[in-house]
């Protein structure tokens, strides 16, 4: 539990809880009919590799048309938007991480190799990764990347180039890394990780749902049970959410509460509540959460990389699997905390 473990501890925990949520959760992400998720892949228990046909797939009417090479961050994936069945991630192997953990994991890289942060630096680093081929292998780039690409294209300067109506929860994989490296100074981590959100995730909304996660994972890498850490992070956020609900949801089937009760989409005034009833119910079963998550479908795998946080953060690096921890293609670098 959190309060027998370091911080340093809690921190890895949560890092390879990120990675780990995310990855589980890859070969059946956005898969919103889970009889068919139950079909094509049984319980989701250890990493997978995704398969065509993708049966909730809406590839086939989305589009990307880079108006010149600025914004070609798609590469040779853009031959599979428009086709029929394709999954999102279809030639990430087992154990391998969505684009959006890639990002994370980059920006890992940066603040162990600078021992700092700076968002110039960053936003120049997330553009040649992006825009250089062969750097990942994933067939999808959410919207807010199409965004941002175009808006660069189109000659705006890289801190100008974010979207303010974006809402969906797999942006705040983006923000935990640095959540965690300043851990030490709550208000300049809550600080740093919300103004880094906003390059590419702008808007009250992200900003609000993002502060309530931001201070519960600060609160638990601290020492806080996960419960006080939600309970604390509630009464300081701006945004209303029902502890004692979460809780007592915990009597019905999780696909229920996730799914019927908040919808399993990736809209964050549904995904968080959501993923905070997951890690309230599991608190003290985080690979249990994670499996539960992921069989709940919809955007399993933003729910996943904060639950992983969360969850990994309370009990430790040593409460996930060694097959989970040894299985991951591309592993969260270690930082050391960062003093302001």
């Amino acid at each position: 539990m959190a309060q027998k473990t370091s911080i340093e501890d809690r921190i890895s925990g949560a890092l390879f809880g990120m990675f780990i949520g995310d990855a589980l959760a890859m070969p059946v992400h956005w898969y919103y009919d889970t009889t068919a998720l139950i079909r094509d892949y049984g319980e989701v228990t250890d990493f997978l590799q995704p398969r065509n046909p993708h049966p909730d797939s809406i590839l086939w009417r989305s589009s990307y048309s880079p108006p010149n090479s600025k914004a070609d961050i798609l590469h040779e994936q853009a031959q599979y938007w428009g086709k029929k069945g394709i999954h999102y991630h279809q030639f990430l192997k087992a154990g391998e991480n969505t684009l959006n953990l890639r990002l994370a994991r980059e920006l890992l890289l940066l603040l162990q190799q600078n021992g700092s942060y700076s968002a110039e630096i960053w936003l120049e680093r997330m553009i040649e990764f992006l825009t250089t081929p062969c750097n990942h292998n994933d067939t999808y780039a959410e919207e807010y990347l199409r965004h941002f690409f175009i808006a660069y294209a189109h000659g705006r300067k890289p801190a100008q180039c974010g979207r303010d109506d974006e809402k969906h929860i797999g942006g705040y994989s983006l923000m935990l890394p640095l959540v965690m490296a300043y851990a030490q100074d709550r208000q300049y981590a809550l600080q740093i990780s919300l103004e880094h959100l906003a390059l590419t995730h702008g808007g009250s909304t992200m900003n609000g749902w993002g502060g309530l996660i931001a201070r519960a994972l600060l609160n638990v890498i601290r020492g806080q049970t996960l419960r006080d850490a939600v309970m604390d992070a509630v009464q300081e956020s701006n945004v209303a959410v029902d502890v004692k609900l979460l809780e007592a949801l915990a009597d019905y089937p999780d696909n229920t509460v996730v799914g019927k009760h908040f919808s399993s989409a990736c809209y964050v005034e549904y995904a968080v509540p959501a993923t905070l009833y997951l890690a309230l119910k599991y608190a003290e079963s985080p690979e249990r959460g994670l499996i539960e998550n992921t069989m709940c479908g919809g955007d399993n795998a933003g729910r996943g990389a904060v639950l992983g946080a969360l969850l990994g953060a309370a009990n430790g690096v040593n409460a996930w699997p060694t097959k989970w921890l040894k299985g991951l293609k591309y592993p969260p670098p270690i930082v050391q905390l960062i003093h302001k």
